[in-house]
């Protein structure tokens, strides 16, 4: 009979341990995934470089641009007026528009991704307005540039040679100062160097 409280109690351990591990699978669960698609591209996530690695080859690319804005923003957000044609390797920049349309000063952050999702991981920015959160007064307006190259690897990928045209969209979200409070500090992008 004493056999008996000792699996319960190892039963209890096990499932305690195992509970536990589950809380902390949770809180990582957000930055690993980050991650993973940082690395891999996945969902249209696009990769950070110091430089771009110059013009390769005849290959054009149109690169188009889209926005949104959260329905709680009351800001306009512009994309560049029309898509540009880039060749591979070739740095480029485009600048975006945001306008402060409320009566009080507000701070935005800027997700993104590229469509068709598989470029992901072939689109390169260097600088870009969506590594830091914005700030604007009443009624301010802002010119924000994106710096950007479409990497030469992707003719090395066959199953990439139906890639004409990169749709790169960004959707601003409001920043709440209760947020910037409870958020860790943030970790910037870490730029690769190209090789």
């Amino acid at each position: 009979m004493t056999t008996r409280p000792m699996s319960h109690r190892a039963t209890a351990l096990v499932l305690g341990v195992v509970a536990l591990a589950m809380v902390g699978a949770s809180f990582a669960a957000v930055p690993l995934y980050r991650l993973f698609c940082q690395v891999t591209g996945y969902g249209g996530t696009t990769q950070v470089a110091v430089q771009a690695p110059g013009v390769s080859g005849e290959r054009i690319v149109t690169v188009r641009f889209n926005t949104h804005v959260a329905p709680d923003l009351p800001w306009s957000f512009e994309p560049p007026a029309a898509p540009v044609k880039v060749r591979l390797g070739e740095e480029t920049v485009v600048a975006y528009r945001a306008t402060n349309r409320s009566n009080k000063t507000m701070t935005a952050q800027a997700s993104f991704n590229v469509t068709p999702f598989k470029a992901g991981p072939y689109f390169t920015k260097i600088e870009c307005f969506c590594f830091t959160e914005q700030e604007l007064e009443p009624g301010q307006s802002i010119e924000m540039p994106v710096t950007f190259f479409v990497d030469p690897e992707i003719v090395a990928n066959r199953h990439l040679d139906d890639i004409k045209t990169v749709t790169l969209s960004y959707t601003l979200y409001r920043v709440d100062e209760a947020d910037k409070k409870k958020r860790p500090a943030k970790v910037a992008a870490v730029p690769q160097a190209n090789q």
